[in-house]
């Protein structure tokens, strides 16, 4: 009679883990993510006789279709400074877009890395994120100097866009996490992606400014700056523009409605940051 031999059970441990987020070394995270973006941005323009003007042309090719569009043909408003405000929108959009957008299927794109080569995954994203922002550092130049040739004087006000641009990083930050990780997962977050940031353009106060809009609607007008993208743009067009354009704090309805965008924006990156760190150490394995 044959007898069943017991094999000795062995302990494997605990399963190996993939790299993390961030790697546990937030200075060799930014570093690497410095020089994936700058390597980026100057391939980019590899080989092109105009270079880095193609990112300043983008921007203004749409500004002066748009401009004409609702300046000559279908008059939305009358605003002091319309054009600078309109251009501004558009360049900070374009931020958004570009930042949230490139970041959907960037770990895509460099799968022959990740499934190589052992470092920080956040690195992946946060690049794409510091390439838009060369990009913005390039066209808010435009925006200042159309701002000066329509007649607006500096002001010391303008210091005040400053933390504005960082808590519109940080909102584009938490998405392209949330994209990115997503993705990897399911790639129906690209079309939906794309529709979603078409409906933003047109929610965001760009071609149609919050004055126009309350003129219709206040309620309406106080909803739309809920969206932090929105707060943003309105907020620098009163400090960079004109005080003429309603700051978010009477437009939105006081300091306690201001904490909505506030709250949505850190929650935007608390979701990000929290999902990407759970998928980054099964990235390579769902690619």
């Amino acid at each position: 009679m044959a007898t069943a031999t017991l094999e000795p059970q062995v302990d494997r441990g605990e399963p190996i883990r993939g790299p993390s987020a961030v790697g546990g070394d937030f200075r060799r995270a930014l570093t690497l993510t410095i020089a994936i973006a700058r390597n980026d941005f100057k391939l980019r323009f590899f080989g092109s006789v105009l270079g880095y003007l193609w990112q300043l042309m983008r921007p203004l090719m749409l500004f002066g279709v748009l401009l004409v569009v609702f300046t000559q043909i279908v008059v939305v408003t009358d605003t002091e400074y319309f054009p600078v405000a309109l251009l501004l929108g558009i360049v900070l959009f374009t931020f958004f877009a570009e930042a949230t957008g490139n970041a959907v299927g960037c770990v895509m794109v460099r799968e022959n890395l990740v499934r190589k080569i052992h470092f920080p995954r956040l690195v992946i994203p946060m690049a794409v994120v510091m390439v838009a922002c060369f990009n913005l550092a390039l066209n808010l130049v435009v925006v200042v100097v159309f701002a000066l040739a329509f007649g607006i004087d500096p002001s010391w006000n303008w210091l005040g866009v400053i933390p504005l641009l960082l808590a519109l990083i940080v909102f584009a930050s938490g998405l392209a996490m949330l994209l990115s990780a997503l993705y990897v997962r399911y790639r129906d977050v690209e079309p939906i992606w794309d529709v979603m940031l078409q409906v933003t353009f047109y929610a965001s106060l760009i071609l149609v400014p919050y004055e126009a809009i309350r003129e219709k609607s206040e309620t309406l007008a106080s909803v739309l700056l809920a969206n932090p993208l929105a707060a943003v743009i309105q907020e620098t067009r009163h400090l960079l523009i004109d005080p003429s354009y309603v700051n978010v704090v009477r437009g939105i309805g006081g300091w306690a409605l201001v904490l909505v965008p506030g709250a949505l924006l850190v929650a935007t990156f608390a979701l990000g940051l929290r999902v990407f760190n759970r998928e980054a150490p099964r990235i390579a394995e769902e690619l």
